[in-house]
């Protein structure tokens, strides 16, 4: 390799000299002119708040929409929602990087605010026009038109539109807040970003809450048009209101995104693949950004002792020969030949956790299996009093009280009662919760099964098994067990997935970090269509009814919930074999260190 020395050698191998863009665009509009502050919370947690009500809001029943005015089957129907879930999850990932590295925030949220409304309008135009979906049942015959392949390309066009909204709206929104408040009200006010974040999570939560309750209840009592048509309203309302604040914002202009560094890595590694390297690390030389703390590639990314990844990606910051590979100011001449050190150990983090997060993927296909609660209490009991009826849809809500609760207990109570009874700082790592999450999924699925043949043999019982909309004498909550499960089953794993994601990465993956659930869950979504699918084909085969029938009472959607838990209860034994390859993270590495002070 090339070693051609110059007199500002060293100047350039100390890395880049160029000043802080990311700093100046910060600092310039606030001296110039007061932008952003608190003023601005209300319109952009509005925006969020709106967006949440309208979008979870027709999620719960559309399963119920689906198979009445459609006419689909149970099947077709929740793999229609399983895509449509998918897209939502994974689109705030393309939207962060769209933001990041071309359009900006203020662009990003404001597409998909319209896109959203537009969306939602489809939806609701399917409703009110009569020729958007095919006509009633013949209550004579009992036949069905199928939809039309128009038809259908209209509903799924409304539900692509608002998947790329929501990705439009969701992938910057949270970060945007911050920019109006970071490097302006930190000075005045330290908390000033830990209050947004609170207040930001505790509007997305209440948000939902209102969704699956009285957007819900709207749709049960007051028919469809209406039903959906108040969140176009809420979304029309969400859009005014961050655009009407527009002249207040801190418009950030975008930079180069960490997803582009991460591809320049892989490019920039195999254009240098013809490089040697040996495990003695011969005397090279790398590039590496001015003032950081890696100023050579880690030897080997382990996993315990193995060794999972070579020395390849380490290639795409050799210098090779330095007038060719750097500029006089030091900087790489080509970013796609050329990387720095801080790049490729980026790349190596999110590698690193792939198994572990892989682990979150199975959970997510087993709490995404909301259409088949709101089909087992439609054909419960679901009288709070003699007047008063819960809609079906509205029992998910168990799952975020349960989820908020906890959360709430665990900070407030548990943790602080148990480190005084211990007499030192108590907490679960990260990793510990997300294994108990997913311990919990297990029971959830475990405890809908054992539910689900207890009603199916009531109905049977009771001789509705033609029926499909007869009404067993079983309350509805029954079901509260298993989705107070799913919700601890959330709150331990996803919170624990996001912790460990943003103390494993380095700060500038922090956008990597806030994502990489969605991801999972996108990945999740179609896992679960796959598995329902799969279970679905081999069981109708003979011409016999398949477990997972239109009709509830006909169908064994027990047998397929103990599917979901033997596969979950395969899922917690894998997550145990990638924790202990993995090693300890950084919180137990921390704790660890404290302890053995503690001691000595």
């Amino acid at each position: 390799m090339g070693k051609k020395s110059r007199p500002d050698e060293k100047k350039i191998l100390m890395g880049s000299e160029s000043p802080s863009d990311e700093k100046k665009m910060i600092e310039e509009p606030l001296l110039g002119n007061q932008k952003g502050g608190f003023r601005t919370m209300p319109f952009i947690l509005a925006n969020e708040a709106f967006e949440r009500v309208a979008s979870f809001g027709l999620m719960p029943n559309m399963i119920i929409y689906l198979m009445t005015e459609y006419h689909v089957d149970m099947a077709t129907g929740s793999n229609l929602l399983f895509l449509w879930s998918a897209a939502t999850n994974f689109m705030p990932l393309i939207g962060a990087f769209m933001a990041d590295s071309s359009v900006g925030r203020f662009p990003m949220i404001g597409f998909g605010c319209i896109v959203s409304l537009l969306g939602m309008a489809l939806l609701w135009l399917t409703t009110m026009i009569p020729h958007a979906r095919p006509p009633p049942c013949n209550q004579t015959s009992s036949i069905c038109i199928s939809p039309t392949t128009l038809q259908l390309i209209f509903l799924c066009s409304s539900f692509g539109l608002m998947s790329i909204g929501a990705g439009g709206i969701r992938s910057s929104s949270l970060a945007f807040g911050a920019d109006q408040l970071e490097k302006h009200n930190s000075r005045k006010n330290p908390r000033a970003l830990e209050s947004y974040f609170s207040w930001y999570y505790v509007s997305t939560t209440f948000s939902i809450l209102v969704a699956m309750t009285c957007i819900v209840y709207l749709q049960d009592n007051l028919g469809w048009e209406i039903g959906f048509g108040v969140p176009v309203v809420l979304m029309f309302l969400s859009a005014a209101l961050f655009f009407l604040a527009s002249p207040f914002y801190i418009k950030l202009k975008a930079k180069s995104s960490l997803l582009t560094g991460m591809f320049q890595v892989i490019v920039a590694s195999y254009k240098n693949r013809h490089l040697e390297l040996s495990l003695e690390r011969p005397d090279v030389l790398y590039n590496f950004r001015k003032g950081s703390m890696l100023v050579v590639p880690t030897e080997k990314l382990r996993y315990g002792n193995i060794i999972i990844i070579t020395m390849f990606l380490d290639k795409a910051c050799i210098i090779e020969d330095l007038e060719q590979d750097l500029t006089a100011d030091g900087r790489a001449s080509d970013p796609w030949s050329l990387c720095t050190v801080d790049q490729v150990e980026e790349l190596k983090a999110l590698i690193k956790v792939i198994p572990l997060w892989s682990t979150g993927i199975m959970i997510s296909a087993s709490l995404t299996q909301n259409s088949f609660p709101v089909l087992q209490a439609s054909s419960m009991n679901r009288h709070l009093t003699s007047n008063f009826e819960i809609p079906a849809a509205s029992f998910g809500v168990f799952v975020m009280i349960s989820l908020t609760l906890w959360i709430a207990l665990y900070d407030r109570l548990i943790i602080p009662l148990a480190s005084k009874i211990a007499g030192k700082p108590v907490h679960l790592s990260p990793k510990q919760r997300m294994g108990i999450g997913l311990f919990f999924s297990f029971t959830s699925m475990v405890v809908a099964a054992i539910v689900e043949s207890i009603r199916r043999a009531m109905a049977v019982k009771e001789g509705y098994s033609d029926d499909p909309h007869a009404v067993v004498a079983m309350s509805a909550f029954w079901l509260v067990p298993q989705h107070c499960l799913s919700g601890l089953a959330e709150g331990f794993n996803a919170v624990g997935q996001n912790e460990f994601y943003f103390s494993e990465f380095p700060r500038s993956m922090s956008s990597i970090a806030s994502n990489l659930i969605f991801v999972g869950m996108s990945v999740g979504n179609l896992l679960a269509s796959f598995i329902m699918s799969a279970v679905n084909d081999f069981t109708e085969r003979g011409g016999e009814e398949g477990w997972i029938s239109s009709n509830i009472n006909k169908g064994h959607y027990d047998y397929y919930f103990w599917v979901l838990a033997g596969l979950s209860l395969v899922n917690v034994m894998y997550f145990w074999v990638c924790s202990r390859a993995y090693g300890p993270g950084v919180g137990e590495r921390s704790s660890r260190a404290w302890e053995e002070g503690d001691d000595q």
